[in-house]
């Protein structure tokens, strides 16, 4: 796509361009690869103010981030994204160039195509259809970090904390996030599990084998905490979520020699928590539970996101209805899945979650139909539509 195209709204009503622009751009988190330059180019052909926000903090990688807002008045109607992508891996397990933009029999490859540069463009792409209809009350925006692959330290939570601290507000947000398992329209996330990493270390002394009263083998102490914790009912779900779920995700001794007993040994695992808990009370259950095994042990927790929920109404019932419209679908009302920025948006406004198909997200040879990017711009167009017929 050359810069001419770049600023033809007749273009970029139509979202393949951009998408395959923003899938050339190599932008593996926290590298840009370009990728903010092009969708600024666009949004400021399109009418909108653009700031670039970097941000860095010491012992991390600087991340830039862009917001961009066309109007000035209330409501502030924000689409809030990425364009960072995971890592390719092997290119040897990718049937084309993942950074090519390859369109074949109708479905565009490439790494971020379904998460989420096509829903990006998909967004740019109802935005100037709508603009171009009509002028409508109210502000569009889009809040697009670097960052949401990676730590998510210098992106969509400082973006909020600049738009607070400048007395921007945003009304409502819809998150570009690949929400339907296998066909367009199957699912709208109205929240997300909370989750929680869990590292569980048991203290031994290293010895030979052959003489275990020398040593002290900390295995046995940490398959009794272990089974402790997997023992522990959390709880039986709530009314939109699962139930929780502890999940173990490792057991190291780093022991490569099999006469030795090891001088420690660590485990590792994840709880994926719905909004029963908060890290905090789910922590202190968790330490009740080892502390009752009877074990010593040390244990550290980091809680990346707390459960929450938006309750069906307004944003959920507009978006349902777009979908709707386009697919013939009725979406489920889902908080499935992992973490996504929304999880800082919650604390700011409403806010839902609505992209692409997510079945090749993350792997190689990622793809989307070209067919339902384009649809999804049509949702997106319903979506804006309805919003601001209801202002």
């Amino acid at each position: 796509m050359t810069a001419e195209d770049l600023a033809s709204r007749e273009t970029l009503s139509h979202p393949l361009a951009l998408a395959r622009a923003l899938i050339r751009c190599e932008s593996v988190t926290p590298t840009d690869g370009g990728a903010l330059d092009v969708l600024e180019f666009a949004l400021t052909a399109l009418g909108f103010t653009c700031h670039r926000l970097p941000f860095e903090e010491p012992g991390t990688a600087p991340v830039d981030n862009l917001y961009a807002r066309r109007g000035a008045a209330a409501p502030n109607f924000c689409f809030a994204g990425h364009t960072d992508v995971v890592p390719v891996g092997e290119r040897a397990g990718w049937s084309r160039d993942p950074f090519a933009a390859t369109v074949e029999d109708g479905v565009l490859y490439g790494r971020g195509a379904a998460d989420m540069k096509g829903a990006i463009a998909a967004f740019v792409a109802a935005a100037a259809r709508f603009g171009g209809a009509r002028a409508h009350a109210g502000s569009i925006s889009l809040l697009i970090t670097g960052d949401e692959e990676g730590p998510a330290i210098n992106g969509t939570r400082k973006v909020l904390a600049w738009l607070e601290e400048r007395g921007e507000a945003l009304d409502a947000c819809l998150v570009g996030e690949p929400t339907n398992p296998e066909e367009l329209g199957e699912m709208v996330k109205i929240g997300r599990r909370g989750s929680l990493n869990g590292t569980l270390r048991v203290a031994g002394r290293q010895g030979h084998v052959a003489y275990p009263a020398l040593a002290d083998n900390p295995l046995p102490r940490l398959v009794a905490l272990l089974d402790a914790l997997l023992a522990l009912g959390l709880d039986e779900g709530t009314d939109h979520f699962q139930p929780s779920r502890l999940e173990l995700t490792s057991i190291d001794v780093g022991n490569r020699a099999p006469n030795v007993i090891p001088g420690a040994a660590c485990a590792r695992f994840n709880v994926r928590f719905n909004d029963r808990h908060t890290g905090a009370s789910l922590e202190r259950t968790i330490r009740a539970c080892l502390d009752a095994a009877g074990e010593p042990y040390e244990l550290a927790v980091e809680v990346s996101g707390e459960a929450f929920v938006t309750p069906p109404g307004r944003l959920s019932t507009i978006i349902a209805e777009s979908v709707a419209a386009v697919t013939g679908r009725e979406p489920a009302l889902s908080t499935t899945g992992g973490t996504s920025d929304a999880r800082f948006i919650k604390d700011y406004c409403p806010v839902a979650e609505f992209g692409l198909i997510g079945r090749t997200m993350h792997r190689a040879d990622e793809c989307v139909p070209v067919d339902a990017v384009e649809r999804l711009a049509d949702i997106y167009l319903g979506v804006l539509e309805r919003y601001f017929a209801q202002t």
